[in-house]
């Protein structure tokens, strides 16, 4: 099979012409597989897909028009009223945020603990400092004022998760910037309950470049380092 070991990007699919010579052709969105509700998405144009699969096939078919180049996926699930985000709420987000990747952080070193391969061992023994330190805010709904009071009291703890996090989505390629596409995974995931992600990311981006480097990402959390 020519196509056995031909990669295509996202919303295209490998197809062999006569010759046997494989390239690449647009994802017929009607003959994506079948999914479930859960699996729905929805997409910037405010419509909800099927799934992936039928998003970036639809994409495909729009290359080269202005629909297209503005066609992403927005958030994971079926499209609902988002509410708009004041400027209260972006103000107090990345404090939620921050206190949210250093408990991830901390859940992913005690599974580690029983079984390994989450974490590096770099990455286990960064994060162990901060899960032995009994001054460590646990996880919990907490008060804004709590989460600004540990923040500022207990800062060196939160320096590390907003590396990573950083790191975790600077993959595509590796070079110090977050595109679009590499911020999807973790904003469509967190847009359905965290409705704010979207503006704190188009803030982030100080100079406007669609691009968020290393150090607009972390002057958005407050990070000096």
């Amino acid at each position: 099979d020519p196509c056995q070991n031909f990669h295509c990007k996202r919303g295209k699919v490998c197809h062999a012409d006569k010759q046997g010579k494989p390239h690449c052709i647009c994802q017929d969105p009607a003959a994506c597989p079948p999914t479930k509700d859960y699996e729905h998405v929805c997409g910037t144009d405010n419509k909800t897909y099927d799934g992936t699969c039928q998003l970036f096939g639809t994409k495909c078919q729009l290359e080269g028009t202005k629909l297209g180049r503005h066609l992403h996926l927005d958030y994971m699930g079926s499209c609902k009223y988002i509410p708009p985000c004041t400027d209260y709420e972006v103000e107090q987000f990345p404090l939620r945020m921050r206190d949210w990747l250093k408990n991830i952080l901390i859940q992913y070193y005690e599974r580690d603990l029983n079984t390994s391969g989450i974490l590096t061992e770099k990455q286990r023994n960064k994060v162990k400092k901060i899960y032995q330190n009994d001054k460590r805010l646990v996880a919990g709904d907490h008060p804004v004022e709590l989460l600004l009071h540990d923040f500022e009291k207990n800062y060196h703890m939160y320096v590390y998760p907003v590396h990573w996090q950083f790191h975790q989505l600077d993959q595509h390629p590796v070079d110090r910037l977050l595109t679009h596409s590499e911020l999807a995974p973790l904003r469509a995931s967190l847009v359905p309950m965290e409705h704010c992600i979207t503006r704190f990311f188009q803030e982030c981006d100080g100079d406007q470049d669609k691009l968020i480097a290393l150090k607009e990402w972390c002057h958005c959390f407050g990070i000096k380092e």
